[in-house]
């Protein structure tokens, strides 16, 4: 192929590079939605219970790789959305992330002392550089679910919040009792063991609350709600992400035998099967290799 030829092929303008996204996610729904998730759960038991040698054992970069693909329907569904007012939401929002958890590393608030078991690539004063990465889609998430969800309620804004506050509580309850049984973190420093929830304080959800609150009330003033809402309606893929999220964690909770988190992981896996976004035709293996004519 000759370098003009290249050239005419690649996205020259924003709406040619979205839609070219576009079509590259929906074109590999089952690799990204079904296929990294459960290669990661395996991947990662397999780590936790010392089957993988070094370096595949909790490879941070196969980590944050797997994160990233996985995240790829959420970020590609929301890019056309994102204004100036929206990146300077979430960038405030990610400089939040980055001070609480520094905070929370460095004096236990408010989500209890902890310290992290593995590698999740690189840190700047003992806060992981792709932080951000694993907790805003989070909310994001929930976020996207509940305006579905809720309907017209969703106009009210008490209701809004505050349903989303608990849906993000709620995948706490599914994330960190997996990410402990993994070793991803530890909690210690523990005055009372009857307090702990599969390993983890009652405090890290209390942390959570004043988390959720505030990512969710920064994403619900940097997003146009009506504009999300007509984007999810035209964008079958939006919510993969969450996909991903049940297969991952429920899979991972329930080879520990947590199953109170997998209860609330198979909760989503309801939701979206009542909002109609999850589409059973991600389960199917496609006829032939995505790269192969």
């Amino acid at each position: 192929m000759s370098e003009s030829d290249l050239r005419a092929r690649l996205p020259s303008t924003r709406d040619e590079a979205e839609d070219a996204l576009d079509r590259l996610v929906r074109d590999n729904r089952f690799t990204i939605s079904v296929f990294f998730p459960l290669n990661g759960a395996v991947l990662l038991v397999a780590s936790a219970m010392g089957w993988l040698p070094d370096p595949l054992a909790f490879n941070a970069f196969l980590i944050l790789l797997g994160t990233l693909v996985m995240r790829s329907p959420l970020v590609v569904g929301v890019l056309p959305l994102v204004t100036r007012r929206a990146a300077l939401g979430v960038g405030a929002l990610t400089a939040y992330a980055y001070a609480i958890e520094y905070t929370g590393v460095t004096t236990g608030w408010p989500y209890g002392w902890f310290h992290y078991g593995v590698d999740l690539g690189p840190t700047v004063a003992g806060v992981p550089v792709g932080l951000p990465v694993f907790f805003i889609p989070l909310v994001m998430n929930a976020y996207l679910l509940c305006l579905l969800l809720l309907g017209d309620r969703a106009r009210n804004g008490a209701v809004r919040l505050g349903v989303v506050i608990a849906a993000v509580l709620a995948m706490d309850v599914v994330l960190d009792p997996g990410a402990v049984a993994l070793g991803f973190w530890e909690y210690y420093r523990l005055a009372d063991d009857a307090h702990l929830f599969y390993g983890v304080p009652l405090s890290n959800y209390a942390g959570w609350v004043v988390s959720a609150t505030v990512a969710v009330v920064a994403l619900d003033w940097s997003f146009d709600r009506e504009a999300l809402l007509a984007r999810l309606d035209r964008t079958e893929f939006m919510l993969d992400d969450l996909v991903s999220f049940v297969i991952l964690w429920g899979g991972i909770n329930a080879w520990f035998g947590n199953w109170v988190p997998v209860a609330v992981a198979a909760l989503f896996g309801v939701g979206l099967l009542k909002t109609d976004r999850f589409d059973s035709r991600l389960l199917r293996l496609p006829r032939r290799l995505p790269w192969r004519s």
